[in-house]
């Protein structure tokens, strides 16, 4: 699937601790998920793909944020095939410091909601408020 974008943003994605790379909907889609040790117990924070023959990026993000961001740029839109309310979708032309800055985001909803013991595996330190 390999364009700029795309590996940029797989890469951002997988340097998240914990974070791995499955296919359970087929090659055309990298679904990134965040497991501590048990991989069976992972929850998805991303969903890379093509769509269009345009990159797409689904990614988890607080509701009142969510419309923020889908009014203020043209690349985000509600979450393709996802709870429109909780998923985004992003298309290239964002820059990379807002892009990482989203991943994070969205990593750190579905870290949060993984039991504590998972939580301590992966050493983190909680939801990070971002102004």
């Amino acid at each position: 699937m390999g364009s700029v974008e795309y590996e940029s943003w797989r890469s951002m994605l997988l340097s998240m601790p914990g974070a791995f790379e499955d296919f359970p909907f087929g090659e055309d889609a990298a679904v990134f998920k965040v497991a501590g040790r048990d991989r069976n117990r992972a929850k998805m924070f991303g969903l890379l793909m093509h769509r269009g023959g345009t990159i797409n990026l689904n990614l988890k993000c607080d509701p009142a944020l969510a419309e923020q961001l889908r009014a203020a740029n043209a690349q985000i839109t509600p979450g393709y095939h996802m709870n429109k309310k909780h998923w985004n979708t992003v298309v290239p032309g964002l820059d990379a410091e807002t892009m990482l800055a989203m991943i994070e985001d969205s990593y750190d909803l579905v870290v949060a909601s993984l039991p504590r013991g998972e939580r301590e595996v992966l050493n983190w330190k909680g939801l990070v408020g971002r102004g």
